[in-house]
């Protein structure tokens, strides 16, 4: 399960904040499902080549946000709850959509700007998907 997790030097966000990341992200798309046992703190540390400390802040904050459960003598496993894939993706989805309005304000771009370019973006994967759709059928 945790040799899908990497650890990137080159990332500028602090390496506990990767993993936790990476572990919700695993949960919202389903390749983790509730219930679902994490690796010890231990292995996913050394698997990462990382301190044990690392991966422990990481578990304690996705434990406090709900995300995963922790039994003790037992480990830890993702939490056990309705729609927390669900929960995850829009959180994720909120995330990033701060962040490009935060990048959009910055450039000096109106809301209604910022809601055309959505749009756009939008209907254009539509599109995308629509051909791809297209294209697979015989």
């Amino acid at each position: 399960m945790h040799s899908e997790l990497v650890i990137s030097q080159a990332d500028r966000r602090p390496m506990y904040l990767q993993i936790i990341e990476q572990i919700r992200q695993r949960i919202a798309v389903g390749d983790w499902q509730p219930g679902a046992e994490l690796p010890s703190i231990r292995a996913l540390a050394a698997s990462l080549q990382v301190s044990v400390i690392t991966v422990k802040r990481s578990y304690l904050e996705l434990e406090r946000d709900g995300v995963i459960v922790t039994r003790q003598g037992k480990g830890s496993f993702v939490a056990d709850s309705a729609g927390l894939s669900t929960q995850l993706r829009r959180d994720e989805l909120d995330e990033r959509l701060a962040a490009a309005a935060d990048l959009g304000y910055r450039l000096g771009m109106t809301p209604e700007t910022m809601t055309a370019r959505l749009l756009e973006a939008v209907k254009k994967r539509s599109a995308e998907d629509r051909q791809k759709t297209d294209e697979s059928e015989p």
